[in-house]
């Protein structure tokens, strides 16, 4: 992705998990790999050292694109089918809507996956001034089928003439069309997501399929830290005062669209997840984001969330739950150790943040297949069709029971003696359900530290009254993360 201004020399190139590699499949990291040109731009900018993503591919594009976590929009079960009502709602502003605002010429190269099933879903309908690429999750490399449907786009056209050619290839090319065609006196974005990165490299690395994580535990599609945290850096020619470093502020998908507009000089839409990282990133300040939701997903019955150190999940994390190493390599992973007798103060106040953002998810839009969009039924291309029901965000209330539990925490160097106060009684326990796991709790466990309160702005779904701020003294992160898991067994 690139985001250029008016200036030629000055622009900026963004590399996240939901178009680089996964964690340990590249060369500044694992020599065994050969990524000449990202390394170069990466080595030579700044490394996202704490970039996530979501466990998959279309909850992570809607994150990127709109600013709002997935279960907030209804896409946080799996990815958009190719026969499915599915969608990024049309209600949410998205990342090259407002960059249009404030005079930024935008376009679209590669894999959508942001739904297809009305014109209104799809690329230049949502903000890019052209699209040329595909809809779907994934297709063939070469005839850009994915069964019998030719998915390949050049706007809303059917583009014919590029079959039996690489997609890669003709992508660059585009790409190179638009930047030499382009009007300099215009700021440019523009949004390049490969499909070479989608098989098998995409989010967190299937390893199934040869992704490489090590050494984080688990894959693609899960909530551990193989699934979710993603290879990121920036670069840019001048705007930097070091680059060539490492930065470990804590940073999620959701963020890049108020990062991008603070750098832009443009306006955010009020409410969305996202905080900006931009002057964190410029001047290695600590990250302004001190907690985030990985995924909620009423379907599957789970959800984990982070705060500071700590990362909370509750029920199956997935089905790849091991540590999957390359020959050649030999360090401690991480998301080991049980142990859960040793706090139970910070269980009982992660599941009442859990609790917390439970009641602001919206029901997943994961509906089944429609027949009608078949394109053996009708024709050979995959097309979005006017006369479907379409829906947007609604507010909801989620509760779910309650699941055994244990705690992990891996190695770490010292163990802190505090509660995080931002993990302590955000809302009165009178005001939860009675029949929500966090009634039963005990509670009786969580006291207020004496940490420094200090305010801070809240997301629109956060209670004002109800939080505490960390303390910056408390915000450097330790080498490790602490992980409770309460099992759904």
């Amino acid at each position: 992705m690139v985001v250029g201004s008016r200036v030629p020399d000055d622009d900026v190139d963004v590399k996240d998990g939901c178009r680089c590699p996964c964690w340990n499949d590249v060369g500044w990291r694992e020599p065994k790999m050969h990524t000449p040109n990202l390394n170069f731009l990466a080595l030579n900018g700044i490394i996202l050292n704490n970039s996530y993503v979501q466990p998959l591919c279309s909850p992570s594009r809607s994150a990127f694109m709109s600013g709002y976590f997935p279960f907030h929009t209804g896409l946080q079960h799996d990815v958009i089918g190719p026969m499915q009502q599915a969608y990024l709602p049309a209600n949410l502003t998205t990342l090259p809507e407002a960059l249009k605002k404030v005079g930024y010429a935008t376009h679209a190269v590669g894999k959508w996956h942001l739904g297809y099933c009305n014109w209104k879903y799809t690329p230049t309908y949502r903000g890019f001034d052209s699209f040329m690429g595909y809809y779907n999750a994934a297709e063939d490399y070469y005839t850009h089928k994915l069964g019998p449907g030719l998915d390949l786009r050049i706007d809303e056209n059917v583009d014919t003439e590029d079959t039996g050619k690489y997609s890669a290839y003709f992508y660059a090319a585009r790409a190179q069309q638009i930047i030499a065609a382009h009007n300099a006196s215009q700021p440019l974005f523009l949004y390049l997501p490969f499909q070479s990165v989608h098989e098998p490299l995409e989010n967190g690395g299937p390893v199934w399929a040869a992704g490489n994580n090590w050494p984080l535990r688990g894959a693609k599609s899960t909530l551990w830290e193989g699934g979710t945290r993603g290879t990121g850096f920036v670069y840019s020619r001048n705007l930097f005062k070091q680059t060539g470093i490492i930065h470990d502020g804590l940073m999620h998908a959701v963020d890049w669209f108020p990062t991008i507009m603070s750098l832009v000089g443009g306006q955010t839409p009020p409410g969305i997840d996202g905080v900006s990282q931009w002057e964190s990133i410029l001047n290695g300040s600590p990250s302004p984001r001190y907690d985030f939701v990985y995924n909620i997903d009423q379907i599957l019955q789970n959800s984990a969330i982070r705060n500071g150190d700590w990362k909370l999940i509750q029920g199956s994390p997935g089905t790849w739950n091991d540590w999957y190493p390359v020959p050649g390599v030999d360090k401690d992973p991480e998301e080991r150790n049980d142990v859960k007798s040793l706090y139970p103060d910070v269980l009982v106040a992660m599941q009442l943040r859990l609790a917390q953002w439970l009641n602001t998810e919206v029901p997943p839009n994961f509906p089944g297949p429609d027949p009608a969009a078949n394109p053996a039924s009708h024709q050979i291309t995959t097309q979005p069709n006017n006369n479907i029901r379409t829906i947007d965000v609604e507010e909801t209330v989620a509760v779910r029971p309650g699941y055994e539990i244990f705690l992990l925490r891996h190695n770490i160097s010292k163990l802190r003696g505090w509660v995080p106060p931002a993990l302590i009684a955000w809302r009165p326990l009178d005001q939860f359900p009675v029949a929500h796991p966090v009634a039963r709790a005990k509670v009786i466990h969580v006291t207020k530290t004496s940490a420094r309160r200090t305010a801070t702005s809240l997301p629109h779904h956060t209670p004002a009254h109800a939080h505490e701020h960390v303390p910056k003294t408390a915000r450097t992160r330790p080498p490790t993360m602490s992980l409770l898991w309460v099992d759904g067994g």
